[in-house]
């Protein structure tokens, strides 16, 4: 095997290994609907083995961002459904990234009266709203009952986006929002079955994304963590409390036979990413780049070296629609714009030439 051959997730087949990151973009107003130029920058990287969307958001109070696209109304699905549609006319893969951005947010973004976490700990620091910058509120500590009734809309949303022609989605349990926020120490302080212990602090996710595939097959489901990945006032610093929560995570899940999990870490062939792959024991994709870009030399000798099934990228493939194809004729690439990363409009999202065009 090598980086440009086919490879089967679960119940999804790619033409090659090379698979868009979950990239936040911001270009779906204040809707959170996926318009014409949403679905035109989606179809333009189809030539990646599989694309994995931006963050969604599955209910109002889980929103993070202005712009950010949902999954939460009718219109929010028709707009994906025509994102589904472009990617696969092009003979493309998608999965959607179900993302609940828990204490990550602030009223003024979600419309709420209210932001909701684990635990009523605010992360120090600044919203991005649509009027400015706002100090982050301390969020509501979810009740037992309401750890409940978040869980299953997490799970109503994921059915929604496979019901919209996605082939899948990705649950997102990294880079502290509300999933990551249970598994976390330091932001998961509960008495409930929901906290304490590393069994508890992982049974929300263990829950909701064994409810997910119930509903929609285990082959369409996956999960994205990124254990001691210390963003947004993340703190996992205890290697053996790490290793036991994510381990006993992923333990749990491996009899379910998902399609695959993506593990975010500047270490992917470390050891600790490596004895949570065997714990899973099912297709497994390497993330990198959240510090330094992925490079082409890196994908390759992950997939070589099978630390291993698939290798996710994200700048190269903002700048690069056509990434794949100049990756696997070593042509030079574009330089992404990181002014236009979270911009609105075209400009950084669209217009990045292609080969062709170069």
């Amino acid at each position: 095997m090598d980086l440009f051959s086919p490879v089967t997730l679960g119940d999804i087949e790619l033409a090659n290994r090379v698979v868009m990151a979950p990239l936040t973009r911001l270009r779906s107003g204040s809707a959170g609907v996926p318009g014409d130029l949403v679905v035109e920058h989606y179809r333009q990287r189809a030539g990646l083995g599989l694309i994995i969307t931006e963050g969604t958001y599955p209910n109002a109070e889980s929103r993070a961002y202005p712009g950010q696209p949902g999954i939460a109304t009718d219109e929010q699905a028709a707009g994906w459904r025509r994102v589904a549609d472009a990617v696969h006319a092009e003979g493309g893969r998608i999965v959607m990234q179900v993302m609940h951005g828990g204490r990550v947010s602030h009223p003024d973004i979600t419309g709420t009266d209210r932001i909701v976490a684990p635990s009523a700990i605010a992360i120090q620091g600044e919203a991005h709203t649509a009027t400015g910058k706002v100090p982050y509120p301390v969020p509501h500590a979810l009740t037992t009952e309401e750890v409940r009734s978040t869980l299953a809309d997490i799970v109503a949303a994921s059915t929604r986006a496979v019901e919209a022609g996605l082939d899948g989605v990705e649950v997102h349990s990294a880079n502290g929002y509300l999933l990551h926020e249970f598994l976390s120490p330091n932001t998961n302080q509960r008495t409930d079955e929901y906290g304490g212990t590393p069994e508890n602090r992982a049974r929300a996710v263990l829950e909701v994304v064994t409810a997910i595939a119930a509903e929609i097959g285990a082959g369409k489901v996956s999960i994205r963590i990124s254990p001691m990945h210390h963003v947004q006032g993340m703190h996992e610093v205890d290697e053996a409390d790490v290793r036991a929560t994510y381990g006993h995570l992923l333990d749990a899940l491996r009899p379910l036979g998902l399609a695959y999990a993506s593990v975010l870490h500047s270490d992917p062939a470390g050891e600790l990413v490596q004895e949570l792959r065997r714990r899973f024991d099912g297709p497994w994709i390497a993330n990198s780049g959240f510090g330094t870009v992925t490079t082409r030399e890196e994908a390759v000798a992950l997939i070589d070296a099978a630390h291993a099934d698939a290798v996710a990228v994200g700048r190269p493939v903002i700048a690069n629609p056509d990434l794949v194809e100049r990756w696997a004729g070593q042509h030079p690439e574009n330089e992404p714009d990181a002014a236009t990363f979270y911009a609105a409009g075209a400009e950084g999202y669209t217009d990045y030439p292609v080969l062709a065009q170069s």
